[in-house]
């Protein structure tokens, strides 16, 4: 399945949740934001939402600091 994440095409394997995502960009337990086509997934609905081939992502990271 070829996803755009932040810009970037990627190959990934299908099927794939946000969840699944986040593990493969080692990004489990880290504050982040997920929009998927344009909308918010709201951070309960990562295990549930399935991925499908085209789809565009972007993925923040929230870094805290002073």
């Amino acid at each position: 399945m070829q996803l755009t994440i932040n810009g970037q095409t990627r190959e990934l394997p299908e099927p794939l949740t946000v969840a699944d995502l986040m593990a493969h960009l080692d990004l489990v337990g880290e504050r982040i934001a997920v929009e998927c086509n344009g909308r918010i997934v709201d951070r309960d609905q990562f295990a549930s939402h399935v991925l499908t081939d085209g789809d565009t992502l972007e993925v923040v990271r929230f870094v805290g600091g002073g």
